[in-house]
């Protein structure tokens, strides 16, 4: 990090006081203490008090934001015969079968956002897992990313869907909208989310549920956000 980068975020870290804050004063605080000359992505970032070493406490779980991203993702879907021709018609960036598979394996091939496919063509992408798995893009059933819906599954995706999930650390990173957004409309986005990991709290979770959460832009400081209310709603 340069000098003038180091005083920018120092200028930015000193407006913002160390308590806690509600989404709603958060967010403009966010907005106003961004310095980068970039549209930067604002973050929600969460530590659960869970142990997803266990199975029975990861939590994971897909949200269509309402205000979507502010970026349109690419998305590649990996399917057969009219499933291919669905997904075209639905708006997906890349299309094909066991071609785009080949190309992944080989080509170590990652221009894309998101991958749908459909169940038939798991045994292929299957292969994929050392590629797509650290990167978060493995289709997964129970993220609505291995369907035979594919059309309506390129639509979510493409709407805003984010999937929410557990890292080895038990914390959950996940984005809410650019700072160019209005603020009411990031509020209600980090509201959404906030709502759809307290919806997810494994039965097994035991104590505090939301520890900690920090919103913040790519380059600016995070702002902690009070979790009471959350962790009320958790019980």
């Amino acid at each position: 990090m340069s000098r003038k980068t180091g005083k920018k975020y120092t200028a930015a870290f000193q407006q913002v006081e160390l308590k806690p804050y509600s989404v709603e004063d958060a967010v403009p605080l966010v907005k106003k203490v961004k310095f980068a000359k970039f549209d930067e992505t604002v973050e929600l970032h969460l530590r659960l008090g869970v142990d997803g070493k266990h199975a029975d406490q990861m939590v994971r779980g897909t949200i269509v934001l309402p205000n979507g991203l502010g970026k349109s993702k690419k998305v590649l879907v990996i399917a057969s015969g009219d499933k291919q021709r669905e997904a075209t018609e639905a708006g997906a960036d890349y299309v094909g079968g066991d071609d785009m598979v080949n190309k992944i394996q080989n080509e170590n091939w990652t221009d894309f956002d998101a991958v749908i496919a459909t169940p038939d063509m798991m045994r292929g992408v299957g292969r994929l897992g050392k590629v797509l798995g650290p990167r978060g893009l493995m289709p997964n059933p129970k993220t609505g990313t291995v369907t035979n819906d594919i059309a309506q599954a390129v639509k979510e995706v493409k709407a805003g869907k984010v999937e929410f999930r557990l890292d080895k650390t038990n914390c959950i990173h996940c984005p809410v909208g650019k700072v160019s957004f209005e603020a009411n409309a990031l509020v209600e986005n980090t509201n959404m989310l906030l709502q759809a990991v307290v919806k997810a709290k494994p039965a097994a979770a035991k104590g505090k549920y939301v520890r900690s959460a920090t919103i913040c832009s790519t380059m600016g400081p995070g702002v902690h956000l009070d979790v009471t209310p959350y962790n009320l709603k958790a019980v």
